[in-house]
């Protein structure tokens, strides 16, 4: 009996040592398969995600009444501009430097934009980027300095003076570094005026926020230590 098991026992040993890992290889590949799976489901609910937020923003834009979203709107573009203007203001005594170093170089006008677009700060040298693309489709430089100064208010001075040296051929260079000291006084009054608003600024979180954090951690545990001595 035990000699006609003992080829079975073999057998069968045999069989399982060669089926391991078949079956290992085998629970490996599903384990991938599915990963790789739920990885592709994972990125199209992800890849969808952004059309899914975009649909309820404007879904929800659209329960909104008309007159809200146009003054919605209106301060969201005034508050735009607003803060051209602010930049463009700190960002042009700078630029008037570089146009007057290109125009003190021997450079015309149109040149010493060209000039100063590649060094000028990041929201001037946009602008002035604007100023050339528009020559480059056909508009004469006036009008492409007329329409900078008609969207971009604070540079109308500069733009005056650049006209009056392109129409004339009239030196501009007085004019440019009266321009820049005018434009630093003004940036210097205005960073003035502003530092005297920071104690006004300042109230709302004193008194709201510091005020009362002070008495929870002061007052409040002297309280409650005499509280329980009663």
């Amino acid at each position: 009996m035990t000699n006609s098991m003992l080829p079975l026992l073999l057998g069968f040993a045999w069989g399982l040592l060669f089926s391991v890992p078949i079956l290992a290889h085998s629970a490996r590949r599903g384990v991938t398969a599915r990963s790789v799976h739920l990885g592709r489901r994972v990125n199209r609910s992800s890849n969808n995600l952004p059309g899914i937020i975009n649909k309820i923003v404007h879904r929800v834009i659209r329960l909104v009444p008309s007159s809200v979203r146009r003054v919605g709107s209106g301060l969201a573009t005034r508050r735009h501009q607003q803060r051209v203007v602010r930049v463009t203001e700190a960002e042009l005594p700078v630029t008037i430097d570089l146009l007057t170093v290109a125009i003190s170089a021997g450079c015309t006008p149109y040149l010493a934009v060209e000039a100063a677009a590649r060094w000028a700060p990041p929201r001037m040298a946009g602008q002035l980027a604007e100023v050339r693309r528009a020559c480059a489709l056909g508009w004469g430089f006036g009008r492409a300095l007329n329409d900078w100064a008609q969207a971009v208010p604070p540079v109308a001075e500069l733009v005056q003076a650049l006209l009056a040296s392109e129409r004339t051929g009239a030196p501009v260079l007085d004019s440019l570094t009266r321009l820049a000291g005018e434009q630093r006084a003004t940036a210097r009054r205005r960073s003035e005026t502003r530092a005297r608003t920071v104690p006004v600024r300042l109230l709302f979180p004193l008194i709201f926020l510091v005020l009362p954090a002070f008495g929870l951690l002061t007052v409040v545990p002297a309280l409650l230590a005499g509280f329980a001595r009663t």
